[in-house]
């Protein structure tokens, strides 16, 4: 097994005190949450956003309820953080160390990207020459190291003014595992077939699922990406959180030459990775039999075993530990001599790749957000 990372992206904040300051509420409800986890996240991320109004003491509220978190937490800025057609409020209300554009973390390449500071406010997204010519500097290292990269950024691709699909197209050629966003204001996930984008719903301004509030929790391991929503309205689910790593489900897969992604029919590994106190060991069930797993030795929180599927075909696979489980629908192929070849990505980063609803992600396939379905905020 190679590198896993893990971590938990908590939706666009946009505190304000208009509304009663309803995200910093939640934040703090999920920092309360995140106390349960010892091991196995790497950090938290703030996709932009954060101060609805940018303002000092939207950013000291913020601050304020994310002190408690023992994880580093990094931010980028969204539209709102450049409201005034600076990001000045933005990088005096967080701190340095919040703000990185590069670091290695787990074994891989994490790039944050400003996308708002070229444009000229509001949804003028646009990402400078400088910055460009860093992202692909950063990506050329990354793949000459062999180390997977991921990018953070506030939109999509395609939200961009100019340059969205040479942009999604330099990911995609450079094998970046998953790009994880904000700005919709609802969950989605997208496949555009070499690289996987994510999108969590806001903290404060909800239009779907009832306003159920939650946050994400992100790993990609061998390359391969896994996405989970966990609320934390009267529903919110117990410990552990359970999210298998490996093999792919079929929505998540992007290397169909790869087993982890894409297995033959025999031997399978399954990786999951269990957050928070376990109190039963968790076991694999496919087509009613049953694997017990055991643990990694120096991975933490991970859990590993090696299931037999006999045929081709679609399988649900689920790890359970108690009463806490995930699925996936894993696909099964034999190959023979004929195995798939890799094609151009056609519109890459664009939201038609949406895989649509996905039910037991709290994935609803409605865009219900201000900047596709929903209502203005």
């Amino acid at each position: 097994m190679s590198g896993t990372i893990s971590w938990v992206h908590i939706g666009d904040l946009h505190a304000d005190e208009a509304d009663d300051w309803q995200g910093i509420a939640r934040l703090e409800r999920i920092v309360d949450d995140l106390a349960a986890v010892r091991e196995g996240i790497d950090f938290v991320y703030l996709p932009g956003d954060n101060a609805n109004h940018a303002t000092a003491e939207q950013y000291r509220r913020i601050r304020a309820a994310l002190a408690p978190l023992a994880l580093p937490v990094f931010a980028i800025p969204g539209d709102h953080d450049f409201e005034d057609g600076t990001l000045a409020a933005y990088r005096a209300g967080l701190p340095e160390a919040m703000r990185p554009f590069d670091r290695v973390i787990a074994g891989h390449r994490c790039l944050f990207l400003d996308m708002v500071s070229a444009g000229t406010g509001g949804p003028d997204f646009r990402i400078g020459a400088g910055q460009r010519r860093r992202i692909e500097a950063a990506l050329a290292e990354a793949d000459d190291a062999g180390v997977t990269p991921l990018v953070f950024m506030h939109a999509y691709p395609s939200d961009l003014s100019a340059g969205g699909e040479a942009l999604a197209t330099l990911f995609a050629d450079a094998g970046v595992a998953f790009v994880d966003t904000g700005h919709t204001h609802y969950n989605e996930l997208l496949n555009d077939g070499r690289t996987v984008y994510g999108a969590t719903r806001s903290t404060a301004q909800i239009e779907e699922d009832g306003g159920e509030a939650g946050y994400a929790i992100v790993s990609v391991h061998d390359r391969v990406p896994s996405w989970t929503f966990r609320p934390i309205g009267q529903g919110a689910p117990g410990w552990p959180h359970v999210q298998i790593l490996s093999p792919a489900d079929m929505r998540l897969a992007t290397r169909i030459h790869d087993p982890r992604h894409v297995p033959a029919p025999g031997a399978v590994d399954v990786v999951a990775r269990l957050l928070g106190p376990v109190e039963e060991a968790p076991v694999a069930e496919v087509g009613g039999e049953r694997w017990p797993m055991r643990r990694v030795e120096d991975m933490a929180a991970t859990w590993h075993t090696t299931i037999v599927v006999g045929e081709p075909g679609l399988h649900a696979l689920t790890v359970r530990s108690g009463a806490a489980s995930d699925t996936i629908d894993v696909l099964v192929r034999g190959f023979g001599k004929d195995r798939p070849k890799r094609v151009r990505p056609v519109a890459p980063g664009n939201a038609v790749h949406a895989i649509g609803a996905w039910p037991s992600r709290r994935i609803l396939g409605t865009q219900l957000g201000p900047n596709k379905n929903g209502c203005g905020w």
